[in-house]
């Protein structure tokens, strides 16, 4: 079978945990097994944003050293389905670069790394002659995460791809480019900014749909 590695990661397992298990359900059905060593952990986004810069890279080697024998193995990619995680597993060959053993790894890594989006993507085909042909029209409101947008260049993937398949989508009318409060950290260090960049958020997501709300988020 098909195998691709994909990042648990450390706080989308506890605040969400129905994403990770949603993404296997998808890639099973396409035929794609997902590895998850148990020995990987936090991308090392977090550490990074409060300047532990240290521990931070060791998060990275720890990931390295757990991902690397899988790739050996024929893995085809590192999956990421957290976009804030993705933009830093794909700078790991930059925060490594002068680390003699392991510059070369973490090159090969960031390379490996894909976002969902980008998996699906290329999956297209494969999703559309597996899809029911009485799919529900929903309506969905959807904000493009800025670590999408801004850093891995994957502005308009999600919205092109989930409109071939017949969902409904709207993001905002105005300002769908700038942050929704949380980046990272940020929200816990600057609650009270990034509550106004929340409901900010929310209120031009709202104008979006007017009175009638979306069937999801």
């Amino acid at each position: 079978p098909r195998k691709m590695i994909m990042l648990e990661g450390c706080v989308q397992p506890g605040m969400s945990p129905n994403i990770n298990a949603a993404t296997l359900r998808v890639l099973d059905k396409l035929g794609i097994q997902l590895q998850r060593p148990q020995n990987a952990g936090c991308c090392g986004a977090i550490n990074l944003h409060m300047g532990a810069e240290a521990q931070s890279l060791n998060d990275m080697r720890r990931n390295i050293d757990a991902w690397w024998p899988l790739l050996e193995q024929g893995a085809e990619a590192l999956l990421i389905n957290a976009s804030g995680c993705g933009a830093t597993v794909k700078e790991y060959g930059y925060h490594l670069q002068h680390d003699a053993q392991y510059a070369e790894k973490a090159a090969a890594i960031s390379a490996a790394a894909k976002d969902i989006v980008e998996i699906l993507a290329s999956e297209a085909e494969n999703i559309q002659a597996k899809l029911p042909a009485n799919l529900p029209a929903h309506t969905i409101a959807y904000h493009p995460p800025c670590t999408l947008q801004h850093g891995q260049k994957l502005r308009g993937g999600v919205e092109s791809h989930l409109n071939q398949l017949g969902f409904k989508l709207r993001t905002a009318r105005n300002d769908a480019h700038l942050c929704c409060g949380s980046a990272g950290t940020y929200s816990v260090l600057n609650p009270d900014l990034s509550y106004q960049l929340r409901d900010r958020k929310l209120g031009v997501l709202g104008e979006a749909f007017g009175n009638q709300p979306p069937d999801m988020i």
